[in-house]
């Protein structure tokens, strides 16, 4: 007995000195990450993690349901499609054909109600709040100095950094995208509780809108700087300009770094469901028009899915690129784990695809993995005669 009160009194020892030392070197967020995914078993974030956090709901106004296509349902999965589901835990399938659901099916318990974490498809989202706020005058252009609303980022070449660099991934900051490294910046952002700090303490260590580096932080940037030009909470400005105008039919949640500082995961985390997904979808595909009403202004439309940088032919403003596939050029929202909305306006068609992983097995982001290109194929091949 006293050998275990021993024992017992140097593991509680060992725990004190390991919470002082990671408050010490300000490593603290790790004790969030420990008890929100790594203790339930994860790696890394998962499609219902939002619940272990603070979020601030986006409210939804009057419901334009989908109306049912005629070949409703009319068609099962390929077998590819099937396989593809099951190996990589797909949770929800949609196929909207001429602006109508042609297909649905919903997996491992979820339903066409269910919300999941969309985690970087909100990036498309709030680079379409950014050009709200500028057609509504309170940002004049993309070409707008972030030090405007930052004095962080007013001297030296980060005085050169633009809005618009911020929305077509082009800062130029020292942010590292890496998902699975405990210490990476990604990981503090997503565990810290004051986001702010964070993105202040970036630095730009190369010459802004000169080339394309995926980097969440741009994007949480950016919606701290709708913020500050709107005066409006982002959650609150996502439910005024494109959530409640769109007709979703449920309200959604957007994670926040705290209940006290009460700023979105911009980059991330809004939680909602398949169908609701794909309306941001269509409003592109529709040159940003949404039943005969202008929402978004039709030529910052085009530009948001064609490729800044020649050499970044994959990026836009916020949206991914996928040109000449098949014939076809298709534009997508898309998020960690495999959350997709994929458009190809000419035939009328979006693809929405929410599920547990994708085939990413490294923490690159820049490519296509092969599971996207099987989501289009199969669907193709169901919808033909």
């Amino acid at each position: 007995m006293k050998m275990l009160k021993t024992v017992l009194k140097w593991i509680l020892a060992l725990l004190i000195l390991t919470v002082a030392i990671l408050y010490i070197t300000d490593t603290d967020y790790l004790l969030k990450a420990v008890r929100t995914i790594y203790l339930k078993g994860h790696s890394t974030a998962y499609l219902d993690d939002y619940k272990q956090f603070d979020n601030q709901t986006v409210a939804n106004g009057t419901a334009q349901p989908w109306p049912n296509h005629t070949d409703y349902n009319s068609v099962s999965e390929t077998q590819t499609l099937q396989k593809t589901n099951s190996k990589l835990g797909t949770v929800a399938y949609v196929i909207i054909k001429n602006d109508s659901i042609w297909f649905e099916n919903y997996y491992d318990g979820y339903s066409e109600n269910s919300k999941s974490n969309s985690f970087s498809m909100a990036k498309s989202y709030v680079s379409g709040l950014m050009q709200k706020a500028i057609e509504q005058g309170h940002i004049k252009s993309l070409d707008q100095p972030v030090g405007d609303f930052f004095p962080e980022f007013s001297k030296g070449t980060a005085a050169k950094m633009t809005v618009g660099d911020l929305s077509s991934m082009s800062s130029g900051t020292n942010w590292d995208e890496a998902y699975y490294s405990p210490l990476s910046i990604t990981t503090r952002a997503y565990f810290d509780d004051d986001l702010k700090k964070v993105i202040l303490g970036l630095k730009v260590v190369d010459e802004p809108g000169q080339t394309y580096k995926y980097a969440s932080g741009d994007t949480q940037l950016l919606a701290m700087v709708i913020e500050k030009a709107t005066g409006k909470k982002l959650y609150n400005y996502l439910s005024e300009s494109f959530w409640k105008p769109l007709g979703s039919e449920h309200e959604t949640l957007w994670q926040v770094d705290s209940e006290a500082n009460d700023l979105v995961k911009a980059y991330c985390c809004i939680a909602s469901n398949a169908k609701d997904f794909a309306r941001y979808g269509k409003l592109f595909k529709d040159h940003g028009r949404w039943n005969g009403k202008q929402v978004l202004d039709s030529a910052f439309v085009a530009k948001s899915i064609t490729p800044r940088f020649s050499d970044s032919p994959q990026y836009g403003y916020g949206w991914w690129l996928i040109q000449d596939y098949n014939g076809k050029d298709f534009f997508m929202m898309r998020g960690h784990l495999g959350q997709y909305v994929i458009v190809q306006p000419e035939d009328n068609v979006i693809i929405v695809r929410l599920g547990h992983q994708s085939l990413k097995v490294d923490e690159s982001v820049n490519a296509f993995t092969e599971d996207i290109y099987t989501y289009i194929d199969e669907a193709y091949e169901m919808m033909t005669p």
